[in-house]
């Protein structure tokens, strides 16, 4: 089960990240390998990229509120009962926008590996998101 969170938890922190420019290109410009051309591992659909979109936010949420609790956690023992409770969150989460976790993950590692891709999650992100930039609870 922590496989599963740890994707999750990369999939929320690229699309945190990638709301902030100057992570982006931090993220998207290794300093010692040049970029690679790899294709994305499936090519979503622009209902699927919402629906990653809004999953991402909630995910991104859920990872927020878990973080301290990893680190606070005083053992192994702790640190997995924190991430089977993240874990179960985040899928509930994921399930709940209309996406399978295996899609959810394919889709982060697309768009973790396609800058266009990429920026239509930004673009859908930032049309959904509250004025006022309140985050949704």
């Amino acid at each position: 089960m922590p496989r599963t969170t740890h994707a999750i938890f990369a999939a929320a922190a690229v699309f945190a990240a990638s709301l902030s420019p100057a992570v982006v290109m931090a993220q998207t410009a290794p300093a010692a390998q040049p970029p690679a051309q790899v294709q994305p591992a499936i090519k979503p659909t622009d209902a699927q990229l919402e629906k990653f979109a809004s999953a991402s936010q909630k995910v991104s949420i859920v990872a927020d509120e878990y973080r301290p609790k990893l680190q606070a956690a005083k053992d192994d023992s702790a640190r997995q009962q924190v991430y089977r409770e993240a874990d179960e969150k985040m899928v509930k989460v994921v399930q709940a926008d209309g996406l399978t976790v295996d899609e959810f993950n394919g889709i982060g590692q697309a768009v973790q590996q396609d800058a266009q891709l990429r920026q239509r999650v930004i673009d859908i992100a930032q049309k959904k998101a509250p004025a006022g930039g309140a985050t949704p609870q």
